[in-house]
């Protein structure tokens, strides 16, 4: 179990690789090099670009401040939420200059089974390109001459920014898995119902969805002032979006941030009324089995 509050972490420099200027909050992160890696953080803008691209990863983003254009995909207004699938195409994001966007976003290792580069890893990996070529607008580039990046695809001097950082880490082509949606899924709560949660009464739920055959979902939960709500884990994220209370005897105030392995479990009280934001993270053990069940049928 994890328990951490948004307002005692430092922010530090965004993704350096796109257009514009960010900052962000490293709230939680996973174990580095694991199919089912991740990280959590809470990045915000004065001005920012990114082109039109995709991930071989799963992301969530959860709208705190401002309104996010991402073109032909949307309008994420504050208390929106989006699901964006891996290897489907999204944006580009624009911002206005002047204003001040802020958002909550989980990056994980989805069904594909590719993996998460960790925020430590993206970082090296930028600044050894920016030895070997420069980036603009989201999109790195190479010099004319200059040879590929290594062990990356071959003859591509232009690529998009974090598929360069993930080939340069690899060492190997990125290969997009083919996408399981048509498109991201951008979703307002506001319009969800909240539903009694059973035996544990003045606590709420909304639904949002699950996602993919490892089982990724997105929830809302609401606990009406002086009730409780016990939550018990499955790689599951909990962020406090609203309202003040205790979790296991802390204080719990706006981005205080739970997480829960398999089988823990904590109780929430409030003080005041609390909305939490539960992310639950992909089951990949399933994956395991399948390498297993190939090499068998290769035997």
């Amino acid at each position: 179990m994890k328990i951490v509050h948004g307002d005692e972490v430092e922010s530090g420099g965004g993704t350096s690789y796109r257009g514009g200027t960010s900052s962000h909050k490293i709230l939680l992160e996973g174990e580095q090099g694991s199919i089912d890696n991740f990280s959590l953080v809470m990045p915000s803008s004065p001005g920012r670009f990114s082109p039109r691209h995709r991930h071989n990863f799963e992301q969530v983003r959860f709208q705190l401040e401002g309104t996010a254009n991402y073109g032909a995909t949307g309008i994420m207004k504050p208390g929106m939420i989006g699901f964006f699938p891996e290897g489907v195409h999204y944006g580009p994001q624009t911002q206005k200059e002047g204003t001040r966007l802020c958002s909550l976003v989980l990056q994980n290792g989805g069904s594909s089974g590719c993996g998460y580069v960790s925020r430590g890893e993206s970082k090296q990996a930028t600044e050894q390109l920016m030895e070997m070529g420069e980036f603009i607008d989201g999109v790195f580039k190479l010099p004319k001459g200059a040879a590929t990046i290594p062990g990356g695809t071959p003859g591509k001097r232009n690529l998009d920014g974090a598929q360069a950082i993930w080939e340069l880490v690899n060492r190997k082509p990125l290969k997009f898995p083919e996408p399981r949606y048509e498109q991201p899924i951008l979703f307002d709560p506001n319009n969800y119902t909240w539903i009694p949660i059973e035996d544990q009464a003045g606590a709420y739920e909304r639904r949002m969805g699950t996602f993919t055959e490892a089982g990724s979902a997105i929830n809302f939960y609401k606990i009406n002032a002086a009730a409780s709500l016990i939550i018990t884990g499955g790689r599951d994220i909990f962020f406090t979006y609203s309202g003040s209370g205790s979790v296991d005897g802390e204080k719990l105030r706006y981005s205080t941030t739970i997480y829960l392995d398999p089988g823990e479990s904590v109780t929430i009280r409030a003080d005041e009324d609390i909305t939490l934001l539960n992310l639950h993270l992909p089951d990949l053990s399933y994956l395991a089995n399948l390498d297993e069940t190939a090499t068998q049928a290769a035997e």
